[in-house]
C-alpha cells in the first residue's frame, strides 16, 4: 500500500468508526423513546454481549495470552478498576445522559473529556497550561454553558441530570484513558476493552437485574440493538484502531470527531430533535477543542524533533 492510499484508508476508517459510534448513540435514543428501553436494560446487555463476543475470539485465537491479563495481583486489579472505573462507569452514565436528553448532546459533552485529561496531565506533570490549551479550555466551558442554558445563566435547557450524567460520562472517560497505561504496555488494547466490558456488563446486570425489565422487542428492536453491539461497539473500535495505526493517534482523533456530528445528525433527521443555532455553536466550540489540542500537540512534537536536529 503506498503512502497515500494508506493515507486515504486510514482518513476513511476512522471516520466510519466514528461514524458508527454516533449511531450507537443514536439507536439507543431510538430504543429509549419508542421501545421502552433503559440505560439499566440497554448497558448491561450491551457490554455483555460485546464483550463476551470480542473475548470469544480473542480466547480462540491464543487462549493463553487471553488469560495472562490475570497472572499477577496489580494487573488483575488494574484491569478491574478500569473495567468499572472506566468502562462500566463511562457506558453507563453516556446512555444514561441519552435518556436524559439525546444522543447529540450526550456525545458533545463527553468530547470535554480531552480538556479534562490536559488538565489532569498539566495538575500530574506540575506544569501550567500553554496558551493553546487555555483557549481549548475556555472554549470547551463556553460549549457546555451554551448548550446547558442557551446563553441565559437563569435558566437550564438541558435536565440537570443529564448535565449530571453527562460530565460525569466526560469524567469516566479521562479513567478510561490514563488509568490503563500499564497494562496497554503489556497487553493489546482490544483485548483490554474485552475483559472490561465482561467485568462491567457482569456487575450492571447484578446491579439492576436487566431481566426485570420489559422493553418492546420487536425487529427495530433488534436491528438497533444489534448496531449498538456489532458497529457502534465491536467494528467501529476496530476500524478505529486501525485508523490511528495508519495516520497516527493525533489525525485519527481528529477525524473522529465526527462523532459527535453524526449523533447530533441522526437525532435531527432520524429522531426529530429540535436543535438551536446556540446548540450548533455550542457543539462547534466543544468539537473545536480536539482540533486545538491534536495542532498543539502536534506542534510539541515537530518543536522536540526540530531541538533534537540542532
Amino acid at each position: 500500500m503506498t503512502g497515500q492510499n494508506k493515507k486515504i484508508t486510514g482518513i476513511l476508517l476512522t471516520l466510519l468508526g466514528g461514524g458508527f459510534w454516533g449511531l450507537s448513540g443514536a439507536c439507543g435514543q431510538y430504543l429509549f423513546e419508542y421501545k421502552g428501553a433503559t440505560s439499566e436494560w440497554l448497558v448491561p446487555i450491551r457490554l455483555l454481549l460485546a464483550g463476551y463476543a470480542m473475548l470469544a475470539f480473542f480466547l480462540i485465537k491464543d487462549r493463553k495470552s487471553t488469560l495472562s491479563v490475570w497472572k499477577t495481583k496489580k494487573n488483575a486489579i488494574d484491569i478491574i478498576f478500569y473495567g468499572l472505573a472506566g468502562m462500566m462507569l463511562c457506558q453507563y452514565t453516556y446512555f444514561a445522559t441519552i435518556e436524559n436528553s439525546n444522543a447529540g448532546t450526550a456525545t458533545v459533552i463527553q468530547y470535554l473529556s480531552p480538556v479534562m485529561i490536559m488538565a489532569v496531565v498539566c495538575f500530574m506533570e506540575k506544569k501550567l497550561p500553554n496558551i493553546a490549551e487555555l483557549v481549548a479550555m475556555a472554549c470547551a466551558l463556553l460549549g457546555v454553558f451554551l448548550i446547558a442554558t442557551h446563553g441565559n445563566i437563569n435558566q437550564m435547557i438541558i435536565s440537570k441530570e443529564a448535565l449530571f450524567y453527562g460530565l460525569n460520562t466526560a469524567i469516566a472517560v479521562v479513567i478510561y484513558n490514563l488509568q490503563p497505561r500499564n497494562l496497554m504496555k503489556q497487553f493489546s488494547t482490544p483485548l483490554l476493552i474485552a475483559w472490561a466490558m465482561v467485568i462491567g456488563g457482569t456487575v450492571l446486570c447484578i446491579i439492576f437485574k436487566p431481566w426485570i425489565y420489559s422493553p418492546i422487542i420487536d425487529l427495530e428492536a433488534v436491528m438497533a440493538l444489534t448496531a449498538i453491539i456489532l458497529f457502534g461497539t465491536i467494528v467501529s473500535f476496530c476500524f478505529y484502531m486501525q485508523g490511528v495505526k495508519l495516520i497516527g493517534a493525533t489525525h485519527a482523533s481528529m477525524y473522529a470527531s465526527v462523532e459527535p456530528v453524526s449523533a447530533a445528525l441522526l437525532s435531527f433527521l432520524w429522531l426529530k430533535v429540535s436543535f438551536e443555532i446556540v446548540d450548533f455553536v455550542g457543539f462547534a466550540l466543544i468539537i473545536l477543542t480536539i482540533f486545538i489540542l491534536a495542532l498543539a500537540s502536534k506542534g510539541d512534537i515537530l518543536n522536540a524533533k526540530i531541538k533534537q536536529n540542532v
